[in-house]
């Protein structure tokens, strides 16, 4: 098949998930063309069978906010006539499945059959189209999808809620891992070069946005490290960070919190860590998670969103309500304080992790829903009121 990828290319889950479906599939013989603003941060400079088209917005004096969704929907058209694509898949319902369909309607006497596969990823849902200025537009949109998939049985039930969209049927195909990438005994922990080998090394993956709470990540490792030699190693960045590194300070722990900014490569980091923190508001899946996971770090986060289909609580990590510093702080000196059952806890995790979520078997659900979007009417083709039926959540 002949793929075009559109996602948000900077640093987050989404972005990291579409980038690697895309090299997966070129793996397996697909071509693959990634249509954005800017190169994936998790696509190398070449690889086989993969292209990428940036998307270029004007600059006019008209426009005081250039219009991005149309220069993509153009983009998309471009890329679609002269490569030939099967299908356009979308990562955030907007703006990237609207100008995919703005794309296909411009395509309709020349390229009828292209088809857009959605998959919806969460703040699309949860935060983005919830707000209305965008509610009808986030509904059209995930309507006008010849295909629909959700990271989370979570994300489904709260698509399909929310909007009330009935003629939406909503594959659940997960995210994953590369067991080969994230496999803790690859590497030998870089973070020792830096960091005293004798302290436990608690870590934290965001974007730093307000739902990742990452104050509450501070809170908690400043509890920790005041019963167990410890140091908190944060990755990333975003509108929060100012704050945590506040809140370091306020606590006194500054000292033993380290701040590396983004990084694209955090295998060998997750290779060198005792437990990882992700005490966030929602989580609509949870990636970061699943990679500490793969890693045999044991995870601390909230039982909120999608994170309990990832995280199993007493078995893999520990989950407890948002916001609850002291009931995280206790599970993670639980854990910490004990090294059998960390060992036990950290096998547990790798194995669940490529047991459920494995690269090679979640890449064919894509591929096997890829064929089935293909082989079905196109929404601007009548469907059947069997079609209209919405999945049961």
């Amino acid at each position: 098949m002949k793929i075009g990828i559109t996602c948000y290319p900077t640093y987050g889950g989404s972005g990291a998930l579409a980038t690697e479906l895309g090299i997966a599939l070129a793996r397996r013989g697909h071509e693959i063309h990634f249509i954005t603003y800017q190169q994936p941060f998790r696509l190398p400079a070449f690889l086989p069978h993969v292209y990428f088209h940036e998307v270029d917005v004007g600059q006019y004096p008209l426009f005081e906010y250039p219009p991005y969704d149309l220069a993509l929907a153009v983009r998309m058209h471009e890329v679609v006539l002269a490569h030939g694509l099967d299908l356009l898949h979308c990562h955030y319902a907007i703006p990237h499945a609207t100008s995919a369909w703005i794309a296909k309607e411009m395509l309709r006497t020349v390229r009828p059959d292209i088809r857009i596969v959605t998959t919806l990823h969460g703040t699309d849902i949860t935060i983005v189209g919830q707000d209305p200025s965008f509610r009808q537009i986030t509904k059209f949109s995930i309507e006008k999808s010849d295909g629909l998939t959700a990271v989370s049985r979570y994300l489904q039930t709260e698509t399909l809620t929310t909007f009330g969209c009935t003629a939406c049927r909503i594959e659940v195909i997960p995210n994953f891992i590369d067991p080969a990438v994230f496999d803790r005994s690859r590497y030998s922990s870089i973070l020792t070069e830096q960091i005293d080998s004798s302290k436990r090394v608690l870590l934290h993956i965001s974007n730093f946005r307000p739902v990742k709470r990452v104050r509450d990540v501070v809170k908690i490792f400043a509890r920790v490290a005041a019963e167990v030699p410890s140091v908190l190693v944060m990755v990333g960045d975003g509108p929060d960070r100012v704050h945590a590194e506040a809140e370091a300070r306020d606590l006194g722990v500054h000292d033993s919190v380290f701040f590396l900014g983004k990084i694209e490569a955090v295998a060998p980091l997750l290779a060198g860590a005792d437990l990882f923190l992700l005490p966030s508001g929602s989580e609509s899946f949870g990636l970061s998670a699943l990679e500490a996971l793969a890693s045999g770090v044991p995870v601390i986060g909230t039982a909120a969103g999608g994170l309990p289909e990832v995280v199993r609580d007493g078995e893999t990590g520990a989950l407890c309500a948002v916001g609850d510093v002291d009931g995280m702080s206790r599970a993670a000196l639980d854990i910490l304080r004990n090294r059998d059952r960390w060992h036990a806890m950290s096998a547990r995790a790798a194995a669940d992790a490529r047991a459920r979520f494995s690269l090679d078997a979640i890449v064919a659900d894509y591929e096997a829903f890829y064929e089935y979007t293909l082989t079905r009417p196109s929404t601007t083709e009548r469907r059947s009121p069997a079609e209209l039926r919405p999945a049961a959540p």
